[in-house]
């Protein structure tokens, strides 16, 4: 079992459920609560776990190979991540902090992690299946205040994914302005917005559309916007919970 200072105890004991209901606490119940850390401490660092997406195979616009191919390079992303993370954690059980190479993949850890993380966002709010933005729903409402209108977005939306380049596209919606931007994100950890909440993703490398469209970026992000889950994107969005 971890062993506590006496800080940390009197912390874990103040911050207790069964604390707030009794003034003083057994031995059984002191016992539960070093458990229940332990289970916690040893759940946050248990390793990530690649989600399955195989559901949007047979999605229209999109081939079962490039799909399949897409899946792959995502759980990829998923495998360095923990690697990395990992090795992180042996440097510094072995007091290598201050090391070369414990900066290099600290470094790392970013490009490997936003790429776990935006495939993730991307699959997600795929396999909409014809869905619809609501017209009558608070996103739909937060668009046109900030961009016009529907379409005024939607150009702009497409217009940053046709950019040169290769990267991501993500509506971002920014909480503490209460505003939404549509924004390119260099590769995976460039350009992201802090403290933004993403709304919707679109993957603009090459690996996700040239198998199916070659080169015209275009055709495929109509394809994307064919099968954007629409339910999926409105709960991410702050007030469409």
């Amino acid at each position: 079992m971890k062993q506590f200072t006496a800080y940390s105890l009197v912390s874990l004991l103040i911050s207790s459920p069964i604390l707030a209901e009794n003034e003083s606490l057994n031995h059984s119940q002191v016992t539960q609560l070093f458990a229940q850390n332990n289970r916690q401490q040893e759940q946050s660092l248990q390793p990530y776990t690649a989600r399955d997406f195989s559901y949007l195979l047979g999605m229209p616009g999109f081939t079962d190979d490039a799909l399949d191919l897409h899946f792959k390079l995502y759980q990829g992303y998923v495998k360095n991540t923990n690697l990395l993370l990992s090795i992180l954690q042996q440097y510094a059980k072995e007091g290598k902090e201050r090391t070369p190479q414990f900066a290099e993949i600290k470094r790392r850890v970013g490009w490997e992690f936003d790429g776990m993380r935006l495939h993730e966002y991307y699959f997600s709010n795929l396999g909409g299946k014809g869905s619809k933005l609501n017209p009558k729903g608070s996103l739909y409402s937060r668009i046109v205040q900030d961009f016009g209108s529907y379409d005024a977005w939607k150009k702009d939306y497409m217009s940053t994914g046709v950019m040169r380049g290769i990267g991501w596209v993500v509506l971002y919606f920014d909480p503490i302005h209460g505003r939404l931007i549509n924004t390119w994100v260099g590769e995976h950890n460039v350009g992201n917005l802090a403290g933004a909440t993403p709304i919707l993703i679109m993957d603009v490398w090459e690996h996700a559309y040239i198998l199916d469209y070659g080169l015209d970026r275009m055709d495929y992000i109509r394809s994307f916007f064919d099968n954007i889950d629409w339910g999926v994107v409105e709960k991410r969005y702050p007030d469409g919970n």
